[in-house]
C-alpha cells in the first residue's frame, strides 16, 4: 500500500532534533523524498543517513539553514525544486526560546530582536518561497500529485493562552505565527495551497527542557497538563504528517491543537499519569 506522502517532496526546517527530526523520518516512512535543514548541520546529515538506511525507496538530502537570513530560506526551496522538480510540503518548523526571555520589564531588545527574526521573519520567508514553487507544481495523475501543496508553520499553545512564567518575546512571535497562518491560508486558498499552523503543548524536547533546567520549573508546568506528562515530539510529528497529507485536503487556516487538553483545562485530574508516551522513531 502506498505511503500518504508518496512521490512527494518536503522541505523541513529545524530537522536536526525534536520535532523536526522525527518528522523527517515519519514523513519518509510515508513515501516523502526530504530536505532536512537546521544550522546544524552534523545534525540534519545524522538525519539523513537515518533516512537513507531505513527507506531506501526515498531520498534524503541534508543542508544547513539559517531561517534568520532570507537567502537561506530561498537556496533551500530553490534545492528541493531542484532535486526533486516540485516542493509539496513545507514544514517552518525552526524556532528559538531565548534563555534570557522574559517580561516587558525585563526582555533586552537584542532578545526580542533576534527571537522575532527566527520565528516570525524565518516563518515569512519560508511561506513566501514556498508559496512561489508550490505554485508552479503541476498535476501528475500517474503518481497521485496535486497542484499546490501544504505548509505548516509551527506556533505555540501560548500564542492562544496566558502564562504567569512569561517569555514574552517567543510568546509574541508564536501570536504573530498563528495570524500570519490565516492571512496567508485565505489568500491562498483557491491556489490550492494550504496553510496551518502546529501548536505544540510542553514537550519533552531540547528545546524546553532547556529552557526548564531545574526540578522547580518543570514541576511548575506538569502540574497544569490534564495527561501529566510532556508531550513527546514524535506525537507532533503525526499531527504535522496528517496537516502535510490529502487526510486533512479540506482543512486550512486551524490552529491545529496538539496540546494533551492543556488549552481546555481549568482544573486537571489527580492521580498518576495512565498514558505511556509513544516510542520516538530517532
Amino acid at each position: 500500500m502506498p505511503g500518504r506522502l508518496q512521490h512527494r517532496t518536503a522541505l523541513i526546517t529545524g530537522a536536526a532534533s525534536g520535532i523536526g527530526l522525527e518528522s523527517s523520518l515519519l514523513f519518509a516512512s510515508e513515501g516523502a523524498n526530504i530536505i532536512l535543514t537546521d544550522v546544524n548541520l552534523p545534525g540534519v546529515q545524522k538525519g539523513a543517513e537515518l533516512i537513507k538506511e531505513r527507506f531506501p525507496n526515498v531520498k534524503a538530502i541534508a543542508a544547513r539553514v539559517d531561517v534568520g537570513k532570507e537567502a537561506d530560506i530561498k537556496e533551500a526551496v530553490d534545492l528541493a525544486v531542484k532535486e526533486f522538480g516540485r516542493l509539496d510540503i513545507m514544514f517552518n518548523n525552526a524556532g528559538i526560546m531565548h534563555p534570557e526571555d522574559d517580561t516587558a520589564l525585563n526582555t533586552e531588545e537584542n532578545i526580542w530582536d533576534l527571537t522575532m527574526t527566527i520565528n516570525v521573519k524565518g516563518v515569512w520567508w519560508g511561506c513566501k518561497y514556498a508559496i512561489l514553487a508550490m505554485r508552479q507544481n503541476p498535476v501528475d495523475e500517474e503518481r497521485g500529485l496535486h497542484a499546490g501543496g501544504s505548509i505548516i508553520n509551527t506556533a505555540s499553545f501560548v500564542a492562544i493562552m496566558g502564562a504567569a512564567t512569561p517569555q514574552l518575546a517567543y510568546t509574541a512571535s508564536k501570536g504573530a505565527v498563528l495570524a500570519m497562518t490565516r492571512e496567508l491560508a485565505m489568500v491562498h486558498a483557491r491556489e490550492g495551497i494550504r496553510l496551518n499552523s502546529l501548536c505544540p503543548g510542553p514537550l519533552k524536547t531540547p528545546l524546553l527542557m532547556n529552557f526548564l533546567n531545574t526540578a522547580e520549573k518543570r514541576d511548575r508546568r506538569l502540574v497544569h497538563l490534564p495527561m501529566g506528562r510532556f508531550g513527546e515530539a514524535v506525537e507532533l510529528a503525526k499531527g504535522a504528517l496528517f496537516l502535510a497529507s490529502d487526510d486533512s485536503s479540506y482543512i486550512t487556516g486551524t490552529d491545529f491543537k496538539v496540546d494533551g487538553g492543556l488549552t481546555s483545562a481549568y482544573v486537571t485530574p489527580l492521580g498518576e499519569p495512565l498514558l505511556a508516551p509513544p516510542t520516538s522513531l530517532v
